[in-house]
């Protein structure tokens, strides 16, 4: 199942500021999100996450 997460989630699971987070979405360096509305939008989980695997493993 798919699960969608809120800006305050993924700014809480990443530790990254909003402007950060925005900043690397608008650079193609961390998943779009997915538009819900007006001024809503959420990010799919998995991609998240993945993003966060990603990162953990080009530390070593």
């Amino acid at each position: 199942m798919t699960r969608l997460i809120k800006l305050k989630t993924v700014l809480n699971v990443t530790g990254l500021g909003r402007s950060t987070l925005y900043e690397y979405v608008k650079n193609g360096q961390f998943p779009k999100p997915v538009d819900l509305g007006i001024r809503n939008v959420a990010w799919v989980e998995s991609e998240v996450e993945e993003w966060i695997q990603q990162r953990i493993a080009a530390r070593k």
